[in-house]
């Protein structure tokens, strides 16, 4: 977004469905995405906050579920989420090391907001970039996560910026990307979107729409980036769909086939997460009710939703690989933009 090249600039379509206006998380109303790109010689990281809805989130929780495909991370506030099924705060992402910092600025942020909060779960999630950050130095301060908060926008940039800026993905350059799918439901439109931080996967394996192309890079490229799968990916799922944390949780497992469809095995050392909200029910922190009315989808219908996930998930993880530039980080370490190599093939 915001004018850069995407995946759809280069192929026309990534599967079947009709995307969202935006072709973004954002796509589902209320959705805001914020970044803080700290980009300076060796440091090559950042933030990016994902923010379910504009009101007041601990008051009125989103539906969530989370779905550890290889749990080789560092996640915070996945067991509240799988025992509740629900989220009350932003989700953050940054890097391995900064979880800390993340989570003390997150609660920060939290308490500020609402001063009732007496205890709360902060959504923290991690992908390691020392390959090209200075990992070690700890740059990404508390203070960094109100900032991407307070910059959320349903115009965001992908690649290289906030939690992507120094994420490698296939021996190329990785980060954030974003995708949606718009889904039909009793002649109503609805939409499933998709935000990744790709950080995973060797260049022999990369895909575009069925085709591999890694092999042909990888003759191209006279990399030292070709390495095992040891990195990770964190996929954030959003929808406005009503659905219950069980079905909820059915619809994140389906990020796999995505993944897949661009070369991705899920390596031993590769750490892949997916965390999962819907808008379409609200749970309220002091309700009067002892018996509440949800809505939830007829599971016969849930193909839809399954396919669109799996599709947003490819196109959001070749928009971050598209939409990423060339770098040079930590030690002088190179990692060359998918965009560079575009008319090989």
């Amino acid at each position: 977004m915001k004018g850069q090249k995407r995946i759809r600039d280069f192929y026309s379509s990534i599967g079947s469905m009709k995307t969202g206006n935006k072709n973004s998380i954002t796509d589902v109303p209320g959705v805001k995405v914020g970044h803080v790109t700290l980009d300076d010689g060796e440091i090559k990281t950042g933030v990016t906050a994902i923010i379910p809805h504009g009101r007041n989130l601990f008051k009125e929780k989103v539906v969530g579920a989370c779905h550890v495909i290889n749990g080789f991370g560092k996640s915070l506030g996945l067991v509240q989420i799988e025992e509740l099924g629900n989220i009350e705060t932003p989700i953050i992402l940054t890097n391995t090391l900064s979880i800390g910092a993340a989570h003390e600025g997150l609660v920060k942020y939290m308490l500020s907001m609402d001063e009732d909060i007496q205890s709360l779960n902060p959504i923290v999630c991690e992908c390691n970039d020392g390959y090209l950050n200075d990992i070690r130095g700890l740059h990404v301060k508390d203070f960094h996560i109100s900032e991407a908060i307070k910059n959320a926008s349903s115009e965001f940039e992908e690649g290289n910026v906030g939690a992507g800026t120094g994420m490698m993905c296939y021996g190329l350059k990785g980060g954030i990307g974003t995708s949606s799918r718009i889904v039909n439901l009793d002649n109503r439109e609805y939409i499933v979107g998709i935000l990744v931080l790709s950080n995973f996967g060797i260049m022999d394996d990369f895909m575009i729409n069925g085709k591999f192309v890694g092999k042909e890079l990888k003759d191209i490229i006279n990399s030292e980036n070709q390495r095992d799968d040891k990195g990770s990916i964190i996929l954030i799922v959003a929808t406005d769909i009503p659905l219950s944390s069980r079905q909820l949780k059915r619809v994140i497992k389906r990020v796999n086939p995505g993944i897949a469809r661009t070369g991705g095995f899920i390596g031993h050392g590769s750490g892949e997460i997916a965390i999962g909200f819907s808008t379409g029910n609200i749970i309220k922190h002091q309700e009067e009710k002892e018996i509440l009315d949800i809505k939830i989808i007829d599971e016969s219908k849930i193909n839809k939703v399954f396919r669109a996930t799996s599709e947003a998930t490819e196109e959001a993880i070749l928009n971050s690989l598209i939409c990423s530039d060339t770098t040079i980080g930590r030690s002088g370490h190179k990692v060359y933009s998918l965009a560079s190599f575009f008319h090989e093939f």
